[in-house]
């Protein structure tokens, strides 16, 4: 997780953990980051963090908000930037990820569908422990006692010559039907959220030809201190957001201005002097 260390003359004033997708700075006291000075404007920048990219945003502050002596209105951050407010430093520090740690959505997906996995397993596998004693047939008729020997006749007794009736036969009970099998757990799939699957392809510049799909949440792209912008992942489409740069980037010809610019399958985008083609995969 990324931080901010807060100082003023080289004395550092406190640490700020970079937990919120939006943290404001301002002399205001509603900001994340109040900065009581005279020299602060009330509502002065904005941090948004996606995954572990952040970058900074000034919102049209009276004295402007530099970064390593330069200034910006829009900075993708790097590890120990130096964020200028007046008197005040905010220097960005972004810590190392954990081996093996899930940061991004689609391996949280990916995990979370393998434990659904497993628990149909095991699920399954108590089921069929179970299944012999399931299907072995239980007799529910009443219990058929053995018939009393017949009585022996006198030798007075004339027998009828009727024919002899054929000793009780025990009634076999009819089994039952076998158990419908057990209902199978519904695993979705990792992709059910994500039904798009989007890639660019560069057009110019020496990576031309080369294609790289679109799957984590967030794509940063262009040069940094030159152009930069970052490419969103949404449920059923991708946009384009511009981040630093005196230029914002071209799509089909025409800047996008501050806002996301959702894209179109075939959309030529130009950033950073290289053009490159975005597309939706089959």
């Amino acid at each position: 997780m990324a931080k901010l260390i807060l100082s003023m003359d080289n004395l550092v004033l406190k640490e700020i953990s970079l937990d919120k997708e939006r943290t404001t700075i301002g002399r205001k006291a509603h900001n994340d980051i109040q900065i009581d000075n005279l020299a602060i404007s009330g509502e002065h920048a904005v941090i948004v963090t996606i995954l572990n990219d952040s970058f900074l945003e000034d919102l049209n502050s009276t004295n402007g908000t530099f970064v390593n002596g330069q200034r910006a209105q829009k900075h993708f951050l790097q590890n120990n930037d130096v964020i200028e407010l007046g008197k005040y430093r905010l220097k960005y520090v972004k810590e190392a990820a954990q081996p093996g740690s899930q940061t991004d959505f689609e391996k949280t997906m990916v995990l979370r569908s393998d434990m659904m996995r497993k628990a149909v397993e095991q699920a399954d596998g108590k089921l069929a422990e179970a299944a012999p004693a399931m299907m072995a047939p239980v007799n529910l008729a009443p219990p058929i006692h053995a018939a009393p020997p017949p009585p022996v006749a006198p030798a007075a007794v004339h027998v009828s010559a009727a024919p002899p009736q054929a000793p009780p036969v025990a009634a076999t009970p009819e089994p039952e039907p076998a158990p419908s099998p057990a209902p199978t757990l519904a695993v979705p799939p990792a992709e059910a959220a994500d039904v798009v699957l989007g890639a660019i392809q560069v057009l110019t510049g020496s990576n031309a030809g080369r294609t790289l799909d679109l799957v984590k949440s967030l794509t940063t792209l262009g040069k940094p201190s030159v152009q930069v912008a970052v490419l969103t992942r949404r449920p059923h489409s991708y946009f384009l957001t511009h981040v630093e740069g005196a230029k914002f980037p071209l799509v089909n010809g025409t800047a996008i201005g501050t806002q996301a610019h959702e894209l179109k399958s075939h959309d030529i985008i130009e950033l950073a002097g290289v053009k490159m083609e975005f597309f939706i995969k089959a």
